[in-house]
């Protein structure tokens, strides 16, 4: 081959090189049903990636590598149009400032709180970081929500996600492995399956944090969403969110979902809002349905099974309007979104009438909880 003829050779390799499509890279506005892998960002010299689910239905997933993050949930209204039913932000931008509220993110290594930050296992105290009024909150300073995860695989139905966290990790002891998978269904469901391993002991109380407002930015707030929580009983609190250790019936008071209602009816009477744990109905930890959300102007429907015994129901109350680089700069006022995490209870490892939550070495840490969306 001659000189001229290589070089024609090189040049024509390059230019079909580059037209040729990259089979993890595609654009998340494909219809089929699959994931794809998008660039989303950089974290200094680490790459953010976006990968996309699609269900065979149209209901789209996005989920970054960045702390496990649930960036969008699209699904249809009664009228077969499509809405992102989560708050979130347009950019990595978003999810880094230190005024996000975790949206959409894994929390951990302990979810919720624990209170003045401490507790002591086998004999010997524990210290945390007291990153919310004195008391650690959804895993320090920077919890699971905060660091990349590896991908370990991904198919057309599945994300796989996995993190070592090591041995003093924001004070909590052991090196525990955690695997996270994300798979999306045909009848537009998103399960979240949660297993972990240590080689000490240590509490694990692991769980999703997505604002749902399933009038997909229709409406402002959540306060006429029609709320279900199969719970009889509830764990008061404190002024600083901190479970007394009692556990209380909800009948008659404002904390009683047994029956769907709307979240506004009774709100004013619950000060500050609702951020409580409620002790869901249930013997063992098979996956059942637990709780039910409704918008009427919609018709989106979405219920939530889990094996956890309790639920945290957060009515957004610290929004307030001022968050920037959110989704097409909607204001998320007070309300603007709620959340439902299925959870161990809050303070656990101080509270030894409350469920266990001290995982040991050779036991592995299993949790599911399913959101699925449908009409009414």
């Amino acid at each position: 081959m001659s000189k001229i003829s290589f070089f024609i050779f090189i040049v024509f390799y390059f230019y079909a090189c580059k037209l040729m499509p990259d089979k993890e890279v595609k654009e998340t506005t494909d219809p089929k049903p699959g994931i794809f892998k998008s660039f989303y960002g950089l974290i200094g010299t680490d790459t953010v990636f976006q990968y996309t689910l699609t269900s065979k239905n149209g209901m789209e997933v996005r989920v970054l590598n960045y702390g496990g993050t649930v960036t969008h949930i699209r699904v249809p209204d009664r009228n077969g149009k499509m809405g992102d039913v989560i708050l979130g932000y347009d950019s990595l931008i978003g999810y880094l400032q230190t005024s996000n509220p975790y949206f959409g993110c894994l929390v951990g290594r302990y979810a919720n709180r624990i209170a003045n930050a401490k507790f002591t296992l086998d004999g010997k105290e524990y210290t945390l970081a007291a990153n919310n009024n004195g008391n650690t909150l959804h895993g320090g300073l920077k919890g699971f929500d905060k660091v990349l995860w590896t991908v370990k695989s991904f198919d057309d139905s599945s994300l796989a996600l996995s993190y070592f966290s090591k041995d003093g990790e924001e004070g909590y002891p052991g090196n525990l492995m955690i695997d996270v998978n994300y798979s999306i269904g045909a009848d537009n469901s998103l399960k979240i399956e949660y297993a972990a391993t240590t080689d000490k002991a240590t509490p694990v109380n692991l769980t999703n944090h997505c604002y749902f407002n399933l009038s997909a930015g229709a409406d402002a707030t959540i306060l006429d969403h029609e709320l279900m929580l199969k719970a009889d009983k509830y764990t008061p609190v404190n002024d600083k969110l901190i479970p007394t250790g009692k556990v209380d019936n909800v009948k008659g008071t404002a904390m009683d979902f047994t029956a769907s209602k709307k979240i506004g009816k009774d709100i004013d009477n619950v000060p500050g809002g609702y951020d409580h744990n409620w002790v869901l109905n249930r013997r063992d930890s098979v996956l059942e349905l637990i709780g039910s959300v409704y918008h009427a102007g919609s018709g989106r429907y979405m219920e939530v099974f889990t094996t956890e015994p309790g639920l945290q129901f957060y009515s957004g109350n610290f929004l307030d309007g001022t968050l920037v680089n959110t989704k097409g700069g909607i204001k998320y006022v007070q309300h603007a979104g709620l959340c439902l995490e299925t959870q161990h209870f809050p303070d656990s490892p101080n509270q030894p009438s409350f469920p266990n939550v001290i995982l040991k070495p050779g036991e592995t840490y299993r949790h599911q909880t399913v959101y699925k969306f449908s009409l009414k």
